[in-house]
């Protein structure tokens, strides 16, 4: 489970940074840059919701060794 969630953070941050080129910087909410910061909210969100994954994860495992 660790391995797929670091594959998914890997793939958000490509995301994020090929949708980083696709912003113009004069107009930025207007037509496809509208679409790139949607879908870099999007990456980053999917980052942040793994990473709280392997933390749980790893709060999992530190209550299941104690006991």
């Amino acid at each position: 489970m660790k391995y797929i969630a670091i594959v998914i953070i890997i793939i958000a941050s490509v995301l994020s940074l090929f949708n980083l080129t696709h912003i113009d910087v004069n107009h930025p909410f207007e037509g496809d840059s509208i679409v790139a910061l949607i879908t870099i909210l999007a990456a980053c969100c999917a980052i942040v919701l793994m990473l709280i994954l392997i933390l749980s994860k790893r709060i999992e495992e530190k209550v299941k060794n104690k006991k």
